[in-house]
């Protein structure tokens, strides 16, 4: 299994430690982060063809801007425990990119490709419902300043080694 996955620059990374002291209530705090663009269903055998076939689809892709707007959660998450807290992401180009990819791949997952993409960098999941209650409340009213940066480069992400398997740069217009 693969992802797409946009780089996050280190102005978000500050902002998901800076929230730390609030996850403790969760049962999974990810020490990684990353936003998602598109997963891809290929093994490790086909990565060749699955770089070559993004090569086209992503030529001409240009560089966009992404901003982090808040903080929400998903309470009932489609897949694993619940509920996830997330950095909330706006970004027209993204969502246009995740569009393109998906006419040319498809889905790996209705429910969480297609229409019903959220782009957002997870902070964490999972933990003792009320303790985790109290966490989203306090999280929600967190106020801090919006990151915007220029995606510039898209990571090609792979589950089995755990590591950025290709990178491609976007230009800039």
């Amino acid at each position: 299994m693969y992802s797409l996955n946009v780089p996050v620059p280190g102005r978000v990374e500050r902002l998901a430690a800076d929230l730390l002291p609030e996850l403790t209530a969760f049962d999974r705090i990810r020490d990684r982060h990353s936003l998602v663009c598109k997963r891809f269903e290929a093994d490790e055998d086909g990565y060749h063809r699955l770089r070559e076939r993004l090569r086209d689809a992503l030529s001409p892709a240009p560089a966009f801007e992404a901003t982090v707007t808040g903080i929400d959660a998903f309470e009932t998450p489609t897949h694993g425990p619940g509920p996830v807290v997330y950095l909330a992401v706006e970004s027209p180009g993204l969502y246009d990119l995740h569009a393109r990819l998906v006419e040319a791949f498809g889905a790996v997952d209705d429910d969480l490709e297609g229409e019903a993409y959220v782009p957002h960098v997870t902070l964490a999941r999972g933990g003792d419902a009320a303790a985790v209650h109290d966490a989203l409340v306090r999280l929600r009213g967190t106020d801090s300043d919006p990151v915007t940066w220029t995606v510039s480069e898209l990571d090609l992400w792979s589950r089995t080694r755990r590591e950025a398997a290709w990178t491609v740069s976007l230009p800039r217009p």
